[in-house]
């Protein structure tokens, strides 16, 4: 139920392959991706209807009806994207160690469905709002590094980049569908968000049915391999192109506005009603469904680490476009820019790293490397609520533009490096 296998031609043909670039002596790519890729996307597809339903209202609940300001909004953000970010290495570890990736998956997958109910309870409650966002995240954070293994082992190394795509475009599609659906919930009962939880927890639920009955664990039984142990993990940042990734990776997840926040800043510049806010990701979405494949198959074909790069230079662009006057067009342009950053990076950095790492260790590697990007996106939305608590909107975009660019002058050495 795997991608069909590949022929490997030689060593220099592997060592290319895991950074994308062509190869001399390569059959036809006429792949087809089926089995626990299409699977997956699916899983992630139906959960992140569930997820962007939560999050699509949770600016405008915390900001407009409980009267948070921006620092207090950035805490929140904050710990929705990194709190719980250790616990990517904790689920990436159990899941190589004890060669359960399907089930430490299926745990975060649970855990985040269940959450769902839980806002239900915390009612108005902004501590309680907090922890329900800290335990969804602590789900998220269980099963990223394990899915991501799951789609690496299951995709010969040339084609990385393609199965990420294929995977980065269904979990988007369910990404774009998610918000229309909150809108159409609240459009339906009204400001009464209490029936945006319920149809967020049935869709999850109905994930992780998918992902007990299709997914399948890849790789031989757990008996046939040894356990991985915490001195098999520290060993991993002795190898020079993986820790080239990871090292880059950070600071550019430190100067990266979260997409809360990047709506807020063009729903007030725009002088866009508040209710239209939960349609703001849409047009992010579907710029990043339509862009996933397609960069996802050229990141194999000129190299994943030029196609990073590349994206991380859209989102610059991005944060250019938010000081000028918000019209219509640049509304627009604003957030396609902030999609196709996406599409070029969010897949393209596991497809990078994961055939630098050997396949007991991939689900460890990949967590690593996406738990520095949390603890990264963590800083900065504290960061950023702080700025634009003390500073206006307008300056905090500028500081965090100026970040990114010396960002990147970090970075882009150390990526054209990491296929050394």
């Amino acid at each position: 139920m795997y991608l069909s296998e590949s022929r490997r031609s030689d060593s220099h043909a592997k060592a290319a392959d895991a950074e994308g670039e062509p190869t001399s002596g390569r059959t036809a790519t006429t792949r087809v991706l089926a089995g626990n890729v299409v699977a997956l996307g699916v899983v992630s597809l139906l959960t992140d209807v569930s997820s962007e339903m939560v999050t699509a209202i949770l600016p405008l609940y915390l900001f407009y009806q409980l009267s948070l300001n921006p620092a207090q909004f950035g805490l929140l953000d904050g710990l929705y994207t990194g709190a719980t970010a250790v616990l990517r290495l904790v689920g990436g570890h159990v899941a190589d160690r004890f060669r359960r990736r399907k089930l430490v998956a299926g745990a975060g997958y649970g855990l985040s469905a269940v959450v769902k109910l839980g806002y239900l309870a915390a009612g108005r409650s902004v501590p309680l709002i907090g922890l329900m966002i800290g335990l969804d995240r602590t789900g998220k954070g269980l099963r990223t590094a394990p899915r991501d293994a799951m789609i690496s082992l299951s995709a010969p190394p040339e084609a990385q980049g393609r199965a990420f795509g294929l995977h980065r475009a269904m979990d988007t599609a369910g990404a774009l569908m998610g918000p229309l659906v909150a809108f159409g919930v609240v459009a339906a009962v009204g400001s009464a968000y209490d029936a945006v939880f319920v149809v967020s927890f049935c869709v999850a639920l109905l994930g992780v049915l998918v992902l007990v009955l299709f997914v399948r664990e890849p790789g031989g039984p757990a008996r046939e391999r040894p356990k991985v142990t915490l001195r098999d993990t520290v060993t991993l940042l002795r190898d020079r192109p993986y820790r080239r990734v990871l090292t880059a990776m950070v600071p550019l997840s430190i100067a990266t506005v979260s997409d809360s926040f990047l709506y807020l800043v063009v729903q007030r510049g725009a002088g866009l009603d508040a209710g239209w806010l939960p349609l703001l990701p849409v047009a992010v979405s579907a710029a990043y469904l339509l862009a996933a494949v397609p960069f996802g198959r050229l990141a194999d074909r000129v190299g994943r680490s030029t196609v990073v790069v590349g994206g991380y230079a859209a989102l610059l662009a991005c944060y250019a476009l938010l000081l000028l006057p918000q019209g219509p067009a640049v509304l627009v342009a604003v957030l396609v820019l902030r999609g196709l950053s996406y599409a070029a990076t969010d897949g393209v950095v596991s497809a990078l790293a994961g055939p630098l790492l050997p396949e007991e260790r991939r689900a460890t590697g990949l967590a690593v490397v996406q738990t520095g990007q949390a603890l990264g996106a963590m800083a900065a939305s504290w960061a950023f609520g702080v700025l634009w608590t003390a500073l206006g909107s307008r300056t905090a975009v500028t500081v965090m533009a100026a970040a990114l660019c010396l960002a990147l002058a970090v970075a882009v050495p150390l990526l054209r490096k990491a296929r050394a």
